[in-house]
């Protein structure tokens, strides 16, 4: 029988056991098949506070980690397969562990950036190509970029862009936008931001090493036409990694995140935090702190 049961080693996760251990309660944290979550795929954090000078996504994750380790959390590089949370006792079943037993469990399982899968996307991910306007913005600074999405993640990301960058071009697939009538009014009256309408990508061009431009199909006659880039925003939205949590009532909200009011969701018990449950900001420092805030309330219910 544990006491806490964490499950994701983001910064959501990593945060969250280090309070709880702190607070005597020797938290175990399930890993995951992707430990570090998505920051391990970014190459520099300048928005983290703390750090003076850009620190790489992997080494911030294993600060944290080591930081974790010392407070005495302990880890399991295992994926959890099933939950029963109907109990006062809550029941994990992981892929090679077993069953575990917790009085208490902190979900912080983050969410993935849906991707395009085009040509060209994989290769220079972090090499020209980002998920995070506001994670990556500042190292295109002055240059021409474009963003990839028509809804109100996409607006946000061109006209936050506009403040920093030479020009933003937003590639569209039809011929008006998805955004709410606020958000796009805005993009349409930014004097950098151009629309490239009826327009997808086709392929991501580069040279080997860094992103240099788009291919451009037009959806109403399938012309193709480059667009030089030295940055590509890929604004489709995320998905929560919440499929195990489906079956239970109330628990996800319809898109999928997690239902939490200050880290409490709605099974007694089961906390959570991070991406998983927070479906407007994304960020590493409010995960972190969203964190906290589940294992300062799962240490009051244990308490």
């Amino acid at each position: 029988m544990r006491n806490i049961v964490i499950l994701g080693s983001g910064p959501a996760g990593l945060t969250a056991g280090i309070y709880a251990a702190r607070a005597g309660f020797a938290p175990l944290l399930v890993e995951g098949m992707k430990s570090g979550g998505q920051l391990t795929q970014t190459s520099d954090v300048e928005n983290y506070p703390g750090f003076a000078e850009p620190v790489s996504g992997p080494a911030l994750m294993d600060a944290m980690r080591r930081q974790a380790e010392r407070c005495g959390v302990e880890f399991m590089m295992d994926e959890v397969q099933l939950v029963d949370f109907s109990g006062d006792v809550k029941k994990l079943d992981t892929m090679m562990n077993g069953t575990l037993e917790a009085k208490a469990v902190i979900v912080c399982t983050g969410a993935e950036a849906r991707w395009t899968g085009l040509p060209g996307e994989a290769k220079y991910r972090s090499r020209g190509i980002s998920a995070c306007a506001t994670c990556d913005g500042a190292f295109f600074r002055g240059a021409d970029v474009a963003v990839i999405g028509g809804g109100d993640t996409a607006a946000g990301d061109a006209l936050y862009l506009a403040r920093m960058c030479r020009s933003v071009t937003l590639v569209h697939r039809r011929d008006a936008l998805r955004a709410s009538k606020v958000m796009a009014d805005r993009v349409l009256s930014t004097e950098n931001v151009k629309v490239a309408w009826n327009s997808v990508v086709d392929e991501f061009l580069g040279d080997g090493k860094r992103l240099s431009g788009l291919r451009l199909k037009s959806t109403a006659d399938g012309s193709l036409r480059e667009l030089a880039v030295a940055g590509a925003f890929v604004a489709i939205g995320h998905s929560p990694n919440t499929a195990l949590f489906r079956g239970i009532p109330g628990f996800l909200d319809e898109a999928g995140y997690v239902v939490v009011e200050r880290g409490r969701t709605p099974v007694k018990g089961v906390f959570a935090a991070g991406d998983c449950a927070d479906p407007y900001y994304k960020q590493a420092v409010v995960a972190a702190g969203s964190g906290a805030s589940a294992a300062l309330e799962a240490e009051k219910c244990l308490a």
